[in-house]
């Protein structure tokens, strides 16, 4: 199957970026400074990333909330206009189809961000459980993202968007511009520092990017992305969540709701069908354990990590990894068989970096 690309894929191009298939795209994984330049950039600094392979799908009428509020495991009837709100979408057995963040932009319309391999997925699924009453549009296609990270970021944005952002908080988003074109900044944080996610047309994407960089921004891959997101405990679909695995069994609880039945629900909040929990676990050493390794508490398997890394925040190597649940509790000393290497390493509460700037008040970095 033909790889797809991004309308950036001439400016990664341009910058020399080490491309590699993604979610069935062609994506930058790292530039020319490198993976912990990048990542130092949006830790301490400012740095740009490509998410245009995200899909962003629609949702208009005047049943479109409680649709959503049947589908998705978060609360949405509830959710204020101007607000998102991060949950998940369920099978029947309460697996994970895709984690996904709604935005409420009126009363009877919402945009549903999704995940770039399930787009067709969740499009079909969705289509096919609303109301005749709700339309269900993808605008993938029409839409470019780009997420502008970092401590330097807001005065960043500020410089060149139309519209002060100094009243935007943490899961909320605005409407603003850059330059005579409609756009939408939202502050949900992957990477779990002060930024912005940028929605706009894809006319205008490669020219927003260059302003960013222009202004000290440092572009970005998906490597870095990764370690980013590992080191907040944030989970990435097809590693923590799958639609084998229980959607609860990753700890995620804020995202879903005890107050409504939504699809899955019966299997999601039950608990007994919880028997392996996602545990975070510092390993020592600089050495990573890889996806797919088995945890050993006494000669005896009891889990298998899912994402792993080595963390330049904490100077040595990180992982997520389900565990059974008897064993699950923080601090508990365990091994990992990696190929020909046993790593050690003890369970930890996530996240791994602490010091985010994700949740602070905007007006200190502008």
């Amino acid at each position: 199957m033909t790889m797809k690309t991004t309308v950036l894929r001439p400016v990664h191009t341009a910058l020399g970026a080490k491309m590699a298939p993604f979610g069935g795209y062609d994506m930058p994984i790292q530039y020319a400074d490198g993976i912990i330049a990048e990542h130092g950039a949006a830790r301490l600094g400012a740095a740009i990333f490509d998410t245009c392979h995200m899909g962003e799908l629609l949702l208009r009428g005047p049943s479109a909330a409680a649709d959503l509020d049947r589908l998705l495991s978060n609360d949405i009837a509830n959710l204020a206009i101007g607000a998102c709100r991060y949950g998940f979408l369920c099978n029947d057995d309460g697996g994970v189809i895709d984690d996904l963040i709604t935005y409420r932009q009126a009363e009877a319309e919402f945009m549903v961000v999704i995940n770039a391999a399930n787009e067709a997925t969740d499009f079909d699924w969705i289509a096919g459980r609303v109301s005749n009453g709700t339309s269900v549009e993808n605008v993938s296609d029409a839409t470019a993202k780009m997420d502008l990270q970092g401590p330097k970021s807001p005065k960043i944005a500020a410089s060149i968007l139309t519209h002060p952002i100094d009243g935007l908080r943490y899961y909320r988003f605005m409407r603003n511009y850059y330059k005579q074109t409609e756009v939408t900044i939202s502050r949900t944080g992957y990477t779990g520092e002060i930024g912005f996610e940028i929605y706009c047309p894809v006319d205008v994407a490669a020219d927003f990017w260059n302003d960013c960089v222009n202004n000290g921004t440092v572009p970005a891959g998906l490597g870095a992305r990764d370690i980013l997101r590992l080191e907040m405990g944030y989970p990435l679909y097809g590693h923590e969540l799958s639609a084998d695995r229980n959607a609860a069994q990753s700890g995620f609880t804020y995202a879903i709701s005890k107050n409504k039945r939504f699809i899955g629900s019966d299997k999601v909040l039950n608990t007994s069908l919880r028997d392996q929990l996602l545990s975070g676990i510092s390993i020592d050493g600089r050495r990573t354990a890889r996806r797919g390794d088995t945890v050993v508490i006494d000669d005896k398997t009891v889990g298998t990590i899912t994402s792993a890394c080595f963390s330049p925040t904490q100077t040595h190597a990180i992982a997520l990894a389900y565990i059974d649940k008897e064993y699950a509790g923080i601090n508990t000393t365990v091994s990992i068989i990696s190929g020909k290497n046993l790593l050690y390493g003890k369970t930890t509460v996530t996240p791994f970096h602490k010091n985010g700037t994700v949740r602070a008040d905007i007006n200190l970095y502008l």
